[in-house]
């Protein structure tokens, strides 16, 4: 059964923030929004308090809070719009946020409340277009006495451009006001053009840009902080998803995916995208908005089976944000306005309840929650509401063995934990035949690191669990750490914190789960990502290559932070370490102009000559912007192999030649006696 309720516990820092003196029951209370309908579908109006009974984990609750939400689905026409005077009026100040409500206060009585949400740095230009005139007809056409709207934007970063009103003039000042193209470069940013490269890294935290630039997480991340800004509002909410449809580049982070779902369903918040692309009908290889495909593809089907594969993968987001939060997807369609007319017409007549929880304990645990009616003659009625809610924690009063229970917890919830914000990365590179190392580097924002006072230095403990699992969800790896970090306080303030594993593995489809927990705060964040360890002992067409680590940090095996640098068996097998020294992964690929960009790579089982037995393999990195080529570095060439048949690469780049922007790497290694090529390619931002 889709729920359709809200499962709200206010936080302490909304008390800390009103500074009432009824801190602790304000933080138990809970609102629950319950759809009550006859067999006919029909709401079922007229109920009292006493109809209802409400259960925690089975325990009885007192409903303290009983509104009635009755909502109407008619159209009112618009007032004919008044010629616009002479002098124009100063401009108005967009609202900085949704402005929140008190604890337990309905504001906004027998109202729809209805956001729209337009994503520019998914939308080009026409996509941004149709948009504006779906929404504008809408407020033309379908807007009811009832409907409250909301305008949020987002490109770079995130605004809200006007809170709920039922102003329509004012509403279609601010759309008309649109500065269309903004944000439409990025729309494609994240294609490097390389379906087939298996090299991946990921990035996501929501509030530091660094972490954020090129991940399609930065829109979904983007998507809930406009949920949470929702949040303290006790009312049923629609967000209406303008996008060109969100693809997943890089790693598939799925943490981010079900974290903004989370907060949606928490929030009570159902989201309805619309694919503003409308009915698609795409001639092979693209249309005249891009380049034309290049090679053989366009002839062999590949390029029309990637493009339509690609359209699919941005549609199957869409589709996954909505069903997940009760919301319904509006696709291949041009009249775009009936996506708004869907969240509309789903948001029918409902009653919020809202009770102060008996169970104060601060355990953090999911608390199940059941609403039932007492009216024997309403037995056939159909009760619709979420399940349940998360309690608040108090990790400063946990037992060792809490400690250790809700790491378990944790490890095996299905729904991810994103108090720590991660950044996480894995690589590939062959030992053997049949055995190859995988590097994860794992990365902290340095602002999420609290830092407890011990003598002169700041300390603070993590601990880091890492499980792989293989195909059939059988245990392939593992690893645990816990890492006690000593930083000054400035550093903490410029140095985001990263820590580094890894683990043997054969070739195989494998998925990894880390979870790292501050033991001070108890905050805890978990990253999920599938693993493809490709067999490279496999001939094929191109050059076998590992993966592609680009960095820009140098530093003594001493001190680097994880489990790696303390097993001498791994040391002597990993390839980032050489002479003491360990190449650390730039796991946001954001570097500065001071710094040295350093490319390493490994090729295998490259073909040798007759003889000296020996192979000549080459390389080159090149810079490129946009379609540009920037910037090329002498080629390199390796005439021996070393451990396993691997030929290793190592490029340094100072990169205060380059002007800062954004930039597509591209790293190109031909086998000259196998007569094979292969190419990698990486986005990567250098900074001033």
């Amino acid at each position: 059964m889709r729920t359709l309720a809200l499962l709200l516990v206010l936080s302490a820092a909304v008390a800390q923030q009103e500074k009432l003196p009824t801190f602790k029951s304000s933080t138990n209370l809970v609102i629950v929004n319950v759809a009550v309908r006859d067999r006919a579908g029909k709401p079922i109006e007229g109920l009292k308090k006493e109809d209802f009974t409400l259960t925690e984990n089975e325990k009885a609750q007192s409903i303290s809070i009983f509104e009635f939400q009755r909502l109407t689905d008619t159209a009112e026409a618009p007032a004919p719009e008044t010629p616009p005077p002479p002098t124009p009026a100063a401009p108005r100040a967009a609202p900085a946020v949704i402005a929140p409500s008190k604890p337990g206060e309905i504001r906004y009585r027998d109202r729809r409340l209805l956001a729209l949400f337009f994503d520019f740095s998914s939308m080009p230009l026409p996509d941004q277009i149709r948009a504006q005139k779906a929404a504008e007809k809408f407020l033309d056409e379908q807007m009811s006495p009832v409907d409250l709207v909301s305008i949020l934007a987002f490109s770079n970063r995130l605004q809200v451009l006007q809170d709920f009103t039922a102003d329509r003039a004012q509403l279609k000042e601010i759309i008309r006001g649109f500065r269309l193209g903004e944000g439409s470069a990025l729309a494609e940013e994240a294609d490097t053009g390389d379906d087939t490269n298996p090299d991946t890294g990921a990035a996501f935290v929501a509030d530091e840009t660094e972490f954020n630039i090129f991940n399609t997480d930065r829109k979904l991340s983007a998507l809930e902080t406009a949920v949470r800004m929702l949040s303290s509002l006790p009312e049923r909410k629609a967000l209406v998803y303008f996008s060109s449809g969100v693809g997943k580049t890089g790693v598939e982070n799925q943490s981010q995916l079900r974290s903004t779902v989370n907060a949606a369903v928490r929030a009570n918040v159902a989201f309805y995208p619309i694919d503003s692309r409308g009915l698609m009908a795409a001639p092979p290889g693209g249309d005249a908005s891009k380049a034309a495909p290049r090679g053989t593809g366009i002839f062999s089907g590949q390029a029309q089976t990637r493009q339509r594969e690609r359209s699919n993968d941005q549609q199957e987001t869409l589709t996954t944000l909505a069903a997940d939060t009760g919301g319904k997807a509006f696709l291949d369609s041009n009249d775009l306005a009936l996506g708004i007319v869907q969240a509309q017409t789903d948001i029918r007549s409902y009653y919020i309840l809202g009770y102060y929880t008996t169970n104060d304990t601060p355990d953090g645990k999911f608390r199940r929650v059941r609403v039932k009616l007492t009216n024997p003659a309403l037995a056939g009625a159909k009760l619709e509401f979420r399940s349940g809610y998360f309690g608040a924690k108090e990790f400063a009063k946990f037992s060792s063995a809490d400690k250790e229970r809700q790491l378990e917890e944790a490890l095996l919830l299905g729904d991810p934990v994103t108090d720590l914000p991660l950044a996480l990365e894995v690589d590939y590179f062959r030992l053997s035949r049949d055995k190859y190392f995988i590097p994860v580097a794992v990365k902290i924002p340095a602002s999420e690191i609290p830092l407890a006072h011990k003598g002169s230095a700041e300390v603070t403990e993590f601990d880091f669990i890492g499980q792989v699992r293989d195909s059939n969800n059988r245990l392939a790896a593992t690893v645990r750490d816990g890492i006690k970090v000593k930083l000054s306080e400035a550093a903490a303030q410029r140095k985001s914190f990263q820590y580094d594993t890894g683990f043997t593995l054969p070739p195989g489809a494998y998925k990894l789960k880390f979870l790292v927990r501050e033991n001070q705060t108890g905050k805890m964040g978990t990253f999920e990502t599938p693993i493809g360890v490709p067999d490279l002992s496999v001939k094929g067409s191109t050059v076998a290559l590992s993966s592609v680590v680009w960095s820009s940090q140098r530093e003594p095996l001493a001190a680097a932070v994880g489990s790696a640098e303390s097993k001498k068996k791994l040391i002597a097998t990993h390839p980032l370490v050489r002479d003491g020294q360990k190449l650390v992964p730039n796991v946001t690929r954001v570097f500065r102009k001071d710094q040295n960009l350093y490319v390493y790579f490994e090729v295998y089982d490259p073909a040798t000559d007759t003889d000296r037995k020996a192979p000549s393999v080459s390389a080159v990195l090149s810079f490129y912007r946009g379609r540009a080529k920037t910037s090329e570095s002498s080629p390199v060439r390796i005439t021996e192999a070393g451990r396993g048949h691997a030929v290793p690469f190592q490029f340094q780049v100072p990169l205060a030649q380059l002007r800062p922007g954004r930039y597509t790497c591209q790293v190109n290694v031909i086998d000259e006696i196998g007569r094979k090529f292969a190419f990698a390619r990486a986005p990567i931002v250098v900074a001033p």
